[in-house]
C-alpha cells in the first residue's frame, strides 16, 4: 500500500518531535526557513519551483492509523507522540517567493510559522520537493536561454523515478519548455504533451518507408518522423516521398547534430520541402543547444540533462529554524552558520526595470524605495490555502519576466558571481 505524503520524512522528525512533547517544547512558537547558502557551481542565479506540488502536500499531510500503528511498533514513537500524530494538521503560516521567482544566496524563499512540532515535521518534504524541482527548473531555465526562442520538449521521463519525471516536466514547463513527453504531467498539471515514433516503430516494419506510411496513416502529415534509424539522407528523402513537402518536421537522434542539421536542411530543400521543421534531440544540455544557435535548427528535444539538472541535481536548499517564541535563534557552525530572527526581501531595480541587488531584511519592516518590488507572499494562513495563488501559466510567465530583469552577465552560462548580490540587514 502507497503510504501518505506524511511517511516522507526523515525518522528524526519524528523522534524529536516525541521529546519535545514530553519536555514541553513542542508547542512553542517557531518560524523556519528555507534558503541556500550558496548556488550550486556554475550557477548565477536559482528558480523556485515546487512550491504550487508543495502545498498541495501539505494539505495532505496526515498520518493515516496503519501508519501511526507502525511507527510504534518500531518503536519510533511513543504513544504520546502516536497521539499527536494521529491528529496532526498544519495549523501554522506559510511565505514564500512565488514560483517562478529567481533566488540567490541567502534569499528567504520560504518561512514557516507555527509550533515547532508542526513545523519541523515538514522539514524533509518541504526540501525534497523544493530541491528537486528548483534544480530542474534552473537547469532548463539555462537551455531555454541558450535555445534563444527556439522551443525544447522536454522527453526525460525514461532517466529519472517515474514520479520524479512527472515533477521535473512540470518544472521544465514552468521554466520555458514547450512541451514534454510525459503523460501524467500533462493530466496532472495540464502541461502540453509532444510524440510521435521512436526507432522501435521502424524496425518494426519491414522497412523504413513502410514504417513512415503507417505513421502518417495515423497521425497524418502533421508528425514528426524519426530519419536516423538507418542513414539519415535516405530516411529524409523517404520521409517526404511518402508526406510530400507538408510534413511537419523530421527528427535526428544521433551524430554530429551540428554538421547533420546543416546537412538536412541542403537536402530538405533540395527536395522542395524548405518549411519542413528540423527537430533534434540527444543527450541535449544548454551547452550543446548554444552550440547549435548558428545551424538550422528548429526545436530541440531534451532529457537526461534536464531531469538531473544538468549537473547540479540538488538546489542545494536548507531549512533552519531561526526564530523561537519571538527570540531569534542562531546555529553557529563552522561553514553552516545561519542569521537569526525572520527576514523579509525586496528586490531592488533600476528606473529601467534591470535588477540591482536583493535586500534581505531580518526582523524589521522593508523601507520601500522607487524600483523595490516585495518578494514573500502569504501562501497558507492558519493552515488554509490562500485564495488566488498562481496558476502554473501565471509562474511561467513571472519567471520569464524575472530573467528579463537581472543583467545580461547574469544569463551567461560561464562560471561567475550571482546575477545580483543579496545584502542582509541586521538593523
Amino acid at each position: 500500500m502507497k503510504g501518505s505524503p506524511a511517511l516522507l520524512t526523515d525518522q528524526y522528525e519524528l523522534t524529536m518531535i516525541g521529546a519535545a512533547l514530553r519536555d514541553g517544547t513542542a508547542h512553542r512558537p517557531c518560524v523556519f526557513e528555507a534558503f541556500a547558502r550558496r548556488l550550486p557551481h556554475g550557477r548565477r542565479y536559482g528558480v523556485v519551483a515546487g512550491t504550487g506540488r508543495l502545498l498541495e502536500m501539505i494539505m495532505d499531510f496526515r498520518f493515516r492509523a496503519d501508519e501511526v500503528a507502525w511507527l510504534q511498533e518500531q518503536g519510533i514513537v511513543d504513544a504520546e507522540a502516536a497521539q499527536w500524530l494521529t491528529a496532526y494538521r498544519f495549523t501554522g503560516d506559510i511565505d514564500g517567493y512565488a514560483e517562478g521567482e529567481l533566488f540567490f544566496p541567502g534569499s528567504p524563499i520560504l518561512t514557516v510559522s507555527g509550533t515547532f512540532a508542526e513545523c519541523v515535521v515538514l522539514e524533509t518534504l518541504i526540501l525534497s520537493v523544493l530541491n528537486h524541482d528548483a534544480a530542474v527548473a534552473a537547469a532548463a531555465a539555462r537551455m531555454v536561454t541558450a535555445a534563444r526562442g527556439r522551443p525544447i520538449i522536454e522527453m526525460g521521463s525514461r532517466r529519472t523515478h517515474e514520479e520524479a519525471a512527472v515533477a521535473a516536466a512540470r518544472a521544465a514547463y514552468l521554466a520555458g519548455f514547450a512541451s514534454t513527453s510525459n503523460l501524467a504531467a500533462g493530466l496532472r498539471h495540464g502541461v502540453p504533451t509532444a510524440g510521435t515514433a521512436a526507432h522501435a516503430f521502424t524496425l518494426l516494419h519491414d522497412d523504413e518507408p513502410t514504417a513512415f506510411a503507417s505513421q502518417l496513416a495515423a497521425s497524418g502529415t502533421q508528425t514528426t518522423m524519426l530519419v536516423d534509424t538507418y542513414d539519415i539522407s535516405q530516411g529524409i528523402r523517404n520521409a517526404i516521398a511518402a508526406a510530400g513537402p507538408g510534413l511537419r518536421a523530421i527528427r535526428i537522434d544521433s551524430g554530429d547534430l551540428s554538421v547533420l542539421a546543416a546537412q538536412s536542411r541542403a537536402l530538405l530543400d533540395e527536395l522542395g520541402a524548405p518549411d519542413v521543421k528540423i527537430v533534434v534531440s540527444g543527450d541535449l544540455d544548454e551547452y550543446a543547444i548554444a552550440a547549435l544557435a548558428a545551424e538550422p535548427v528548429d526545436a530541440y528535444g531534451a532529457g537526461t540533462a534536464v531531469v538531473v539538472g544538468s549537473g547540479a541535481p540538488t538546489a542545494g536548499l536548507v531549512y533552519k529554524l531561526v526564530e523561537v517564541a519571538g527570540r531569534p535563534v542562531v546555529k553557529r557552525s563552522e561553514n553552516k552558520a545561519t542569521v537569526g530572527g525572520r527576514k523579509t526581501a525586496v528586490r531592488r531595480h533600476k528606473p529601467t526595470g534591470t535588477a540591482t541587488e536583493e535586500i534581505v531584511f531580518v526582523r524589521s519592516a522593508p523601507t520601500p524605495e522607487p524600483g523595490d518590488r516585495t518578494l514573500s507572499r502569504p501562501l497558507i494562513r492558519a493552515g488554509a490555502l490562500v485564495d488566488g495563488l498562481p496558476t502554473l501559466e501565471e509562474s511561467r510567465e513571472h519567471l520569464r519576466a524575472a530573467l528579463v530583469s537581472i543583467p545580461w552577465e547574469g544569463l551567461k552560462l560561464s562560471v561567475g558571481d550571482p546575477a545580483i548580490p543579496v545584502t542582509v540587514l541586521t538593523t
